[in-house]
């Protein structure tokens, strides 16, 4: 009997979303299109620590030719000289815009403009003592550009380059005979990084 049920339910959304695609013959072929990806980044240039490797994954759920919309969890490692470890968690979202006269996936290079949002949680620790620690929570706006590289029309290879601007309460690292003793300051400056990207993203199809 489920097996039945499980089979008309297929049929059903197969058929709505037939009927969908008829009353709509000019929809845009983009529009609802929803891939799945992995990445790895790199954060560059920050004022205090250095590069930081990591790696993480992303959906991009598509709302027309012009405009994609990307879905993202990062875990980036970085250290500061012999002393300290910081650890970093993203989750965000960015909105991708398509320039030019003419947009089209079935080409190899398809660049875009990006921004967005994130939350980002920082745990910074000493190396020799891992339970030495301190840790914030912080939010960033990010922009740059990118480009698709389309290896077919369902599976492409994506770079970006984007620059975060951070804002959250600072945690500063003393050193006092080979000892890091953590402060965290009442007040949040900015804090800068660019955060470069290389993923892999497959699309399964569109969602409406």
């Amino acid at each position: 009997m489920s097996t039945k049920c499980c089979l008309l339910t297929i049929l059903f959304f197969c058929s709505v979303a037939s009927n969908a695609r008829e009353r709509h013959p000019n929809r845009d072929p983009s529009s609802g299109m929803f891939s799945l990806g992995t990445r790895n980044t790199a954060s560059l240039f920050s004022d205090d620590y250095n590069a930081g490797l990591g790696i993480g994954g992303q959906f991009r759920l598509q709302i027309n030719d012009r405009f994609n919309t990307e879905w993202f969890a990062d875990y980036i490692s970085s250290k500061y000289g012999t002393y300290t470890l910081r650890n970093d968690y993203h989750i965000g979202w960015s909105v991708m815009f398509y320039p030019g006269k003419e947009v089209r996936f079935s080409r190899f290079f398809q660049p875009y403009f990006l921004a967005g949002h994130c939350f980002d949680y920082s745990v910074i620790m000493a190396q020799n003592d891992h339970a030495n620690q301190a840790e914030r929570l912080s939010m960033a706006t990010q922009a740059g550009l990118g480009t698709h590289l389309n290896i077919s029309p369902r599976f492409d290879c994506s770079l970006s380059a984007q620059y975060m601007l951070h804002f959250g309460k600072q945690i500063e690292a003393n050193v006092s005979s080979d000892a890091v003793v953590f402060e965290q300051h009442n007040h949040g400056l900015p804090h800068g990084h660019l955060l470069a990207t290389l993923s892999f993203n497959y699309k399964f199809g569109d969602l409406w």
